[in-house]
């Protein structure tokens, strides 16, 4: 297959996940667009790796993978102290530096 529209996948995930980001206030959302991100930059690496054969890529990617799984698990955990706190998820709303 064509590597070109694997890397159109990537970038239209990677910008996807970017959108989320910027216009959404939950919290769990905001989570669920940066792993949307990684998941992009994942299929890049993959993408590249096919094409030029090395194995480098794959490495990458399986940090990446690490990453976004401790991501995943301490921001879910950041989030419950956080709801159980301030009772609510919308990240304008919570402000622990005020004083």
């Amino acid at each position: 297959m064509n590597p070109n529209l694997f890397l159109l996948v990537s970038v239209i995930l990677f910008a996807l996940g970017v959108l989320v980001v910027l216009t959404r206030r939950g919290a769990i959302v905001i989570l669920m667009g940066v792993e949307l991100m990684l998941n992009g930059a994942n299929l890049a690496f993959i993408t590249f790796a096919r094409q030029y054969g090395t194995p480098e890529a794959q490495i990458y990617v399986f940090f990446v993978m690490t990453l976004a799984a401790a991501e995943a698990a301490v921001g879910l955990a950041i989030v419950l102290a956080l709801f159980r706190l301030k009772e609510t998820t919308d990240v304008d709303e919570i402000s622990l530096m005020k004083w």
